[in-house]
């Protein structure tokens, strides 16, 4: 009797313990007066993939009630965010109220739905993408629901509102810290202004951070919105009173947020599924720029020059003093006063003002709207004393200024034009620059005529040398005036429509670098500092007395094309402002030495990993593959982003830069070219480059466009795949190029062998397949067969699910593209340089 008493305790204990697990591990998603849920129990939604339940964040002990996505890491709202629990003892459930509350230990509210005036009779739901909603049980009414008041986190769906009649809004307010839930300094929220919207971050009360003008479409003031990187964001009156901003994600995308830290800066939070992890994709801040209002009024600020910030022109820096010690925040003021505060004033009276033009701004703060066309914009601006500046976008309408111009960044991509009123006497700089250019071009012909007239003399006896001299002399001349045509130079090229005077403009903003202090800065070009050595000359190493690190290029004096493509470079790469492109810091000209300075890039060029045994297993596959995606992002802003349509003519590994975090630059501009207006392809009879990365149609006829960038960029991707160098793979059977192996495992679904094993994990197979997939894709024989760049990026972020299968690449053999003996020369000839010099190599 006892064994049968003791065995029914025992299997009453275990049915108690059993339904207590139970009772914690139920997926229900739904609270009742009755049915509600303590400390550390869970709700779950329908789709699996939100939590409800109780958590501590790192280095804290107590204990808040909050939503989380797969894991409590990735919490993405708080209830009692500024009232902790302190110990495991609370509870969530229906209040006699009506109200969702949450309790203590002692059975206190610490927080509470708080709708008043509403039945007894509700219930709480737990729905997808991580809402919480108190509905009325006999209506089915829904009373409150947590997406209308977020914490950190704006989630799909969810709205950033106003309120027109109250102005009341509906913000994200960051965490103390994140070790402390409670509501910190920053906050962010939707502002409409003279019916513009933009979505703002505060500091307490201040302007931290801002989108720049909503127009219908992007927020006009985000770098790269137009991309990818940006899902489905809506924005203007929603018909109920209210003026949003919200955001809708595919069904495919599993997890995209936006989460305000407690720096102030908002992050894009995406789900990596090959990683299995959430990843930050896109922040609100990535340089100083991107801080409202860091240079002042009337400057503009960018993170691809130095100083960032410089004020607009026809003004200049209010205490100059201080603008040289960087301490931007006084701003600038107008150097010549306008013509129409001239007449208001009684003075004499002067040409009209007028207004010059910045391009892919975002544009300043507090502008003015008004529904008109662009001409009346800009009439309506000139004929008001106080507009100081306008700009127009087809979504927006007419915006003007008549306040100081705040918080003006210079993008990379995308943003406005921009129209600032100045005097007439800062319009005609530009006519002085000119003739001043004139006068330069005028003495320097003359000085050489004289040189000539000289040399005839001393060798007026001596025809053979009388020969030599003036070929010399003509050479040299050729050289020094070249003349850029947008699609090659002038030996190419006879066209008159010419690029080569946008360039001295350009010059002016560089820093121009005295031969002596470069020569301080590498330690008189000692061998210790060389970088490499290539067909125009060495890389150095060096040091300014700031302490910035730099690369120079110094021109070879025995070149025999270097100051062609030494000036070529210079025209190029000032115009070009991109994070995946290396960014030009001066140059140097003085005497007989030409030189370029560049940003030091530590890690110097990817050939320097991918092709060292000892290196290349620092470069994993998510490295590789955001080497791929960078590259990729360089060539779409040089082909259709910039100002310039630019082919680079010469893309290759070794032209590849890897900055301290491995993030790649493209360098070496001296082969590239312009395409202007509508031109997509242009003939050279001097076939430059590599072979090797060089388009069949290139090598072989002279012809270049954007597809030859394309076919050098396949070639890239199979590099950095493989881990083996194009130019030196071959099968001692076949005699094969990489290409023709990569084509030929492909066909036989044998694409494993060739993997570099250093990165290869099953999980990223499908990955490393698809980019060998874009790569031979790249490297089609027929150029209208490739796919353009912005194409290419699609594909590697997925958009297009479904490849075209890839025919047959050119130069399958080696043969084809050279024999041996040529390829014995070539390699005679090839650069081992690591940081951005190009081999020349002709037809």
């Amino acid at each position: 009797m006892m064994c049968f008493s003791s065995c029914a305790n025992l299997l009453s204990g275990l049915f108690i313990l059993f339904y207590y697990m139970l009772h914690v591990s139920i997926a229900i998603n739904t609270i009742t007066p009755s049915q509600f849920i303590k400390d550390p129990e869970t709700l779950l939604s329908k789709d699996g993939y939100y939590s409800l339940g109780f958590f501590s964040p790192e280095n804290s002990t107590n204990r808040y009630v909050g939503i989380w996505w797969k894991s409590q890491s990735t919490n993405i709202w708080v209830a009692n965010r500024n009232h902790p629990l302190n110990d495991s003892d609370g509870i969530v459930t229906i209040s006699e109220d009506g109200n969702l509350v949450v309790l203590n230990g002692q059975k206190q509210v610490i927080w509470s739905s708080n709708v008043s005036n509403i039945a007894s009779n509700t219930t709480s739901q737990f729905f997808d993408f991580g809402n919480l909603v108190l509905l009325d049980s006999t209506s089915g009414n829904i009373l409150w629901q947590s997406i209308q008041q977020p914490s950190d986190t704006l989630l799909p769906g969810m709205k950033l509102s106003i309120n027109k009649r109250t102005g009341e809004k509906v913000k994200l307010k960051s965490w103390k810290s994140p070790s402390d839930p409670s509501v910190g300094s920053f906050s962010s929220s939707s502002v409409e202004r003279q019916n513009i919207l933009e979505v703002f971050i505060w500091n307490e009360t201040r302007p931290y951070w801002r989108s720049g003008p909503w127009n219908g479409s992007v927020f006009t003031g985000i770098d790269y919105m137009t991309t990818a990187y940006f899902y489905g964001f809506k924005g203007g009156d929603g018909g109920d009173g209210n003026i949003n901003v919200y955001y809708t994600i595919p069904d495919d995308v599993e997890f995209l947020i936006y989460n305000l830290n407690s720096q102030g800066i908002l992050e894009e939070t995406r789900w990596n599924d090959e990683q299995k992890e959430v990843q930050v994709t896109w922040t609100s801040r990535d340089s100083e720029c991107d801080v409202y209002g860091t240079c002042g009024e009337f400057a503009s600020c960018s993170s691809l020059i130095s100083p960032t910030c410089s004020c607009l022109r026809g003004f200049e820096p209010r205490n100059i003093r201080e603008w040289n010690r960087h301490n931007w925040t006084g701003g600038c003021v107008r150097r010549t006063p306008l013509q129409c505060e001239r007449v208001i004033n009684k003075t004499t009276r002067t040409k009209e003002d007028g207004f010059l033009k910045l391009q892919m701004v975002k544009v300043p703060d507090y502008a003015e709207g008004t529904a008109v066309t662009p001409d009346i914009c800009r009439s309506l601006c000139l004929e008001n004393c106080s507009c100081i500046a306008y700009s127009h976008d087809a979504g927006i309408g007419c915006m003007s200024w008549t306040g100081n111009l705040l918080d003006i960044e210079q993008l990379e991509s995308g943003g406005l034009d921009l129209y600032v009123r100045v005097a007439h006497a800062e319009l005609d700089n530009g006519r002085i620059k000119t003739i001043i250019i004139t006068i330069i071009v005028i003495i320097g012909t003359l000085v050489i005529v004289i040189c000539a007239y000289i040399m005839w003399r001393r060798t007026s006896n001596n025809p053979a040398k009388l020969w030599h001299s003036i070929k010399s002399t003509r050479k040299m001349n050729n050289k020094t005036f070249v003349v850029f045509n947008k699609g090659g130079t002038s030996e190419e090229n006879n066209s008159e429509d010419v690029i080569g005077g946008m360039s001295q403009d350009k010059l002016q903003d560089l820093l121009l670098f005295d031969f002596a202090k470069l020569a301080t800065a590498t330690d008189n070009f000692h061998l210790n500092n060389k970088l490499g050595q290539g067909g125009f000359g060495p890389v150095y190493k060096g040091k300014l007395q700031d302490g910035q690190e730099i690369a120079v290029k110094r021109l070879s004096r025995s070149s025999g094309q270097g100051l062609e493509e030494f000036m070529n470079e210079v025209v190029v790469i000032c115009k070009l402002q991109h994070r995946n492109l290396v960014r030009l810091l001066g140059c140097c000209i003085e005497g007989d030495e030409k030189m370029l300075m560049y940003e030091y890039m530590p890690n110097k060029s990817l050939d320097a990993f991918i092709f060292d045994p000892s290196k290349n297993k620092l470069l994993d596959w998510r490295t590789r593959y955001n080497i791929i995606e960078g590259i990729a992002r360089g060539l779409l802003y040089l082909h259709r982003d910039s100002r310039l349509r630019i082919i680079h003519r010469d893309l290759k590994a070794s032209n590849i830069l890897l900055d301290e975090e491995l993030n790649p630059k493209i360098s070496d501009f001296g082969m590239a070219r312009i395409f202007g207006g509508r031109e997509d392809q242009a003939n050279t009879t001097r076939v430059v480059g590599t072979y090797g990365y060089m388009s069949p149609e290139y090598a072989m006829q002279g012809l270049f466009s954007e597809k030859s960038d394309v076919f050098s960029f396949g070639v890239l991707i199979l590099e950095i795949v493989t881990g083996r160098r194009n130019s030196s793979f071959y099968d001692n059977e076949h005699v094969l190029s990489l290409l023709g192996s990569v084509w030929i495992q492909w066909r036989e679904e044998n694409i494993l062998s060739l993997i570099d094993q250093g990165i290869y994990e099953p999980s990223h197979h499908n990955y490393i397949s698809r980019c060998i997939h874009i790569g031979l894709l790249c490297v089609q024989e027929l150029a209208v067969d490739r796919p353009t760049m912005a194409t290419v990026i699609s594909m590697l972020n997925s958009e297009v699910s479904l490849l075209p299968p890839p025919s047959q690449p050119a130069f399958i053999l080696r043969q084809n593209m050279l024999n041996s003996k040529s390829a014995e020369e070539n390699q005679s000839v090839s650069s081992i340089n690591n940081v951005s010099i190009t081999d020349i190599c002709g037809r």
